[in-house]
């Protein structure tokens, strides 16, 4: 449900809910996620709590529950049981069938053939596989009543929510005769809402139900394919359509979401061909106006209908009702309807053959026949977000990292794009960072991004939020104020430590390895303090001057520049203020490395091998089935993280120095598998060695050849 003028883009009631369909609709309504629980509160309160109820789901057992569940009652050790379980494919989009596993994995049929209990456990774990385990509620579908559930449907309480929940899964609920609701929780209206919040909290007003449609900036944007960000627009291939479209107009928008679809895709070249100017023609005069806004392509469901309307005389509830017929190919129902339309065309002139080829023409268009209505609405809410990339790209991309908070990898990839735009990301600070991602105004004006506390690892928001509400309106002076305003119960050690890896306390603490040793003293007198404050305890020192009460903390040297980034790194996710690999930056350059960012729109132009550079972040070694060891490498670098795998020849070559923070070069093969780039490791090597081995070498000029003796004597000497 958008604020879309339906009749300016022809958005047909009758597609949405048809007067002469007989069955019920299904209503999708995205929302805001943060606020999903208040629509559903809204509706208990609308229609009453005994008429609102969410839909049962039935988990089923699969091929590893139900291994690890029969070996739990057969009482067999855990190891043991958890060791078969592990030799089935774990793939959740599409769960390994059992028998499936134990054809395919061989350890598995050998572990049942030398073993007698291993045997019984699976074969008791065939006979339950896919039962139900248990009940549960769908994520999102609920259903509302016009009288009290409980006369229509059994109904479930479930003992951790206070919601009714039916007896009945989806499929059934709407054969009882009621409404199904999805309420879907979207992260872009939650980043929208944030975005917008931000800016009016620096004083900048955006109703985004107001902007112009026809923004230059964001169509100009959106023709470069810098939609990082942006809903519907973010993949590769999205980008790649719309630098071919080149959109101007809001209704180009529309078209990309109904065609970047497996099937309509085909379509694609033709629609920006037209668009920039190759001709076309409908299959017939009539159709040219419904067919325009398109090119003479069908691309929507509520074209095939206008068409059936215009034509062959059509009702638009009739013509909705064609249009699910040809969507779901019942031949009986499929040659009454097109008997309908050929006497329809017969009664308006339509010459009969002409009639029949537009017909078979929209009949093999339902396989891939897109709805209006809902490309429409998403076009809106991704032309929301470009537009506020475009125009307000500091607030768009902190209320992405703040909707990312929990992501490391998604932020790390937001904080990159953000740089390359020229947005200033400022650290995380104990007296200037909220909990979450805000806005910071610069001193020429402009706004920064100020990383969020609550988004360094391990230290939790609820704690973050405590911190802010302790600094109140006024910093904190040293650790010492920081220590006797917190409150003790909120913070432990661990996080303390990790604020001070992330370099929170450097605007009043520079030295980072002396915050780190003092964590446990700043809690003490943190407990300390709050005892005197809550129970009116007198400390020993009360009542003398405050410099008397300033902690000794313990001394430290600062940790070396590359081991304070490498705790900031394991702080954060990622590298923020600067990186391990920015000295050789250079040198990257010079050998062509390929930044992790950009690797992928390398690969779509047709790079296979490509040279990574990175900080070892982690090493996973495993042995295969041949008995060879290979290895599972995750780098990092300025642009995020990025993972390599190792196959025992090049394992063995670089094992030396293959180890937790090296630098390394990495000489590897892409494979593009869906969304995924496996990289193949073809040659390794320490940074460093290439470093020696790619000297740019010296020239020197001299005035003199009399200098030039003297200067072989003194390379001479350093050679010696």
């Amino acid at each position: 449900l958008t604020d879309l003028d339906p009749l300016r883009f022809g958005l047909l009631f009758e597609r949405f809910l048809n007067p002469e369909r007989v069955s019920m609709p299904d209503f999708d309504i995205d929302f805001c996620q943060d606020r999903r629980d208040e629509v559903i509160a809204y509706v208990r309160r609308k229609y009453g709590s005994d008429r609102v109820a969410q839909i049962i789901t039935f988990g089923k057992l699969q091929a590893r529950a139900a291994v690890r569940d029969v070996g739990r009652v057969l009482g067999l050790p855990y190891g043991q049981v958890n060791r078969i379980a592990e030799l089935i494919p774990n793939n959740p989009a599409k769960p390994t069938p059992l028998a499936e596993a134990i054809a395919s994995e061989p350890r598995l049929a050998e572990e049942r053939e030398k073993d007698e209990t291993i045997a019984r456990l699976l074969e008791i774990a065939l006979k339950i596989e896919g039962l139900y385990r248990h009940a549960s509620t769908h994520a999102a579908g609920v259903v509302i009543g016009d009288r009290p559930l409980i006369e229509l449907v059994p109904l479930y309480r479930d003992p951790r929510s206070e919601l009714l929940v039916t007896q009945y899964s989806m499929k059934y609920v709407e054969q009882a005769g009621l409404v199904k609701f999805d309420f879907l929780g979207l992260t872009t209206l939650t980043i929208l809402d944030r975005a917008v919040r931000f800016l009016a909290r620096e004083g900048v007003t955006v109703d985004l139900a107001r902007i112009p449609l026809d923004d230059p900036k964001t169509y100009a944007m959106l023709g470069r394919g810098e939609t990082g960000g942006v809903f519907q627009f973010e993949s590769q291939g999205m980008r790649d359509v719309l630098r071919q479209m080149r959109p101007d107009r809001f209704e180009d928008l529309i078209a990309a979401v109904a065609l970047y679809r497996p099937g309509p895709m085909a379509n694609i070249p033709a629609y920006c061909q037209r668009k920039h100017g190759e001709p076309w023609q409908a299959p017939h005069p009539e159709l040219t106006d419904i067919l325009s806004e398109t090119y003479g392509i069908m691309v929507y469901q509520e074209q095939v209908m206008q068409i059936a309307q215009r034509l062959a005389g059509y009702s638009l509830g009739a013509a909705d009702l064609l249009r699910r017929a040809m969507g779901k190919k019942i031949r009986s129902e499929m040659e009454a309807q097109r008997r309908i339309f050929l006497e329809g065309a017969r009664q308006r002139g339509i010459d009969p053959d002409q009639a029949s080829e537009i017909f078979d023409l929209m009949e093999r268009f339902a396989d891939y026949g897109f709805n209006k209505s809902h490309a429409a609405a998403y076009a809106l809410v991704a032309y929301q977000t470009a537009w506020l990339r475009a125009n307000h790209p500091t607030a768009f991309f902190a209320a992405s990292m703040s909707a990312a908070i929990n992501n490391t990898d998604k932020l790390a990839a937001l904080v990159q794009e953000a740089k390359g735009l020229g947005i200033t990301i400022l650290p995380p600070d104990i007296n200037r960072s909220q909990a979450d991602f805000a806005l910071e105004r610069l001193e020429d004006g402009s706004f920064a991004i100020r990383y969020a506390l609550a988004a360094i690892k391990k230290v939790g928001r609820a704690a973050m939020e405590a911190v802010v509400m302790a600094r109140g309106g006024r910093d904190f002076a040293d650790l010492t104020d920081f220590a006797e305003r917190i409150d003790p119960r909120a913070l432990n050690r661990m996080q303390l430590e990790n604020l001070a890896k992330a370099g929170a306390f450097d605007s009043i603490e520079p030295n980072r390895a002396k915050v780190y040793r003092a964590a446990e003293i700043l809690l003490r007198r943190a407990q300390s303090a709050h005892a005197e404050r809550t129970h009116g305890m007198s400390g020993l020192f009360t009542g003398l001057d405050a410099p008397a009460r300033r902690l000794a903390l313990p001394e430290a040297p600062p940790w070396p520049p590359v081991e304070a980034l490498g705790f900031e790194s394991e702080a954060i996710g990622f590298h923020l203020t600067a990186h391990p690999l920015d000295p050789y930056r250079r040198l990257l350059e010079r050998i062509g490395a390929v930044p992790s960012h950009l690797l992928r729109e390398r690969v779509e132009n047709g790079m296979g091998r490509v040279k990574l550079a990175g900080s070892v972040i982690a090493i996973k070694e495993r042995t295969t089935r041949n008995g060879s060891r290979m290895a599972w490498v995750r780098l990092s670098d300025s642009g995020g993280s990025f993972e390599i795998t190792l196959f025992s020849e090049v394992l063995s070559q670089v094992r030396d120095v293959l180890e937790a923070g090296a630098n390394l070069l990495a000489t590897v093969d892409v494979r593009v598998e869906g969304e995924t780039l496996r990289l193949t490791a073809v040659e390794v090597r320490s940074l460093d060695a290439v470093v020696t081995q790619t000297g740019q070498g010296m020239r020197i000029w001299v005035s003199d050849g009399a200098a030039l003796a003297g200067l072989g004597e003194m390379l001479r000497a350093e050679k010696g």
